[in-house]
């Protein structure tokens, strides 16, 4: 982690990715002051992280992955699953030209390949799942023909066709560790409506807390999480020109639910957060509480029961009564 004060070779490293112009003082370079933070929450926007001014494992991983564009390498399906700009272009373009990769979320797995492979079928080139010199070729051929994102076509037609059923519903739930009444709250009134939940309030790497939720097969995932900001939102994952549609219904339901309790709660917003962006289900990270400790004390006990009915009732509408958002008109 690095933040304003720290110095150092990491520092260079980083302002260089942040393509900040050096200066003709060398040590100056290896500083992280008020110059770079700006720079570092600057990026935080453009890629919808938390905005922070701290280059966190999140944020790095980010800055490594927003050096590659498509063409840069090889493109296939690994143990490891590739991760970078140049997947997420190429989920992209292959989504607008009619082959589902699924949620251009920029990790190359399973259903990117399988589309990969179908075009490559189509296209006359050999169907290997590599994507290479041939196959950008073949893709910037067609790429005029172009009209619109299959994968979000499929997801609103799969939220207007088959909403989920809540009885019986594998959800996993996370919260931080000061959230943990909240949601063994949750937990019990969801037990009581026949879902089937997954709790975790230990506060691990958010990484392995939606491996968990993979895992779970979840057909829903939910995190209660403290901002750091002022107001009450809903997130839902949105890159570029994709968004999740079922993730966009979710935060839809949970933000009139949870207006009904708070008069500060914002319109839903698109980001990339990891618990978002990995999971492989219709996902909403709620921030529930900002920077005043007395707000979060009412919130999460005086407020409690109220705060839990609000939000049980959110996630059971959003799945059970999803809002099909249309696009606006010339997007995708």
């Amino acid at each position: 982690m690095l933040q304003r004060g720290d110095r150092g070779n990491a520092v260079r490293d980083l302002s260089t990715r942040l393509g900040l112009r050096p200066t003709s003082n060398a040590a100056a370079n290896d500083v992280f002051d008020e110059t770079v933070e700006a720079g570092v929450r600057a990026f935080q926007v453009r890629r919808g992280l938390h905005v922070d001014g701290i280059c966190g494992p999140e944020t790095w991983g980010a800055l490594i992955e927003s050096g590659f564009q498509l063409g840069d390498r090889l493109l296939y399906l690994s143990g490891d699953m590739l991760r970078g700009d140049d997947v997420a272009e190429l989920q992209r373009r292959l989504n607008v030209l009619g082959f589902d990769a699924g949620r251009e979320d920029g990790i190359l797995g399973p259903e990117s390949e399988t589309a990969l492979r179908q075009f490559q079928r189509n296209a006359g080139t050999t169907a290997d799942g590599v994507c290479g010199r041939e196959t950008l070729a073949a893709i910037d051929r067609v790429s005029g023909l172009a009209a619109g994102s299959v994968a979000s076509v499929r997801e609103r037609e799969d939220l207007r066709r088959a909403p989920l059923r809540f009885d019986g519903l594998r959800l996993f739930l996370v919260a931080e560790p000061a959230m943990g009444a909240l949601a063994n709250a949750v937990k019990r009134a969801m037990d009581n409506l026949g879902a089937i939940i997954g709790l975790d309030t230990s506060g691990d790497d958010p990484g392995e807390l939606t491996a968990q939720a993979n895992r779970f097969r979840a057909g829903a995932f939910v995190a209660l999480t403290n901002s750091g900001e002022p107001g009450v939102r809903c997130a839902y994952f949105a890159s570029g020109s994709f968004r999740s549609e079922g993730g966009l219904s979710l935060a839809l339901r949970l933000t009139e639910s949870l207006r009904s309790v708070r008069d500060d709660v914002d319109d839903p917003v698109g980001r990339t957060y990891r618990f978002l962006r990995e999971t492989r289900m219709p996902a909403v990270v709620c921030e529930l509480v900002g920077r005043d400790p007395a707000d979060a004390r009412e919130m999460l006990t005086v407020r409690l029961p109220d705060v839990t009915r609000v939000l049980v009732e959110g996630i059971r509408r959003g799945l059970e009564e999803p809002r099909v958002e249309e696009p606006p008109a010339g997007s995708l």
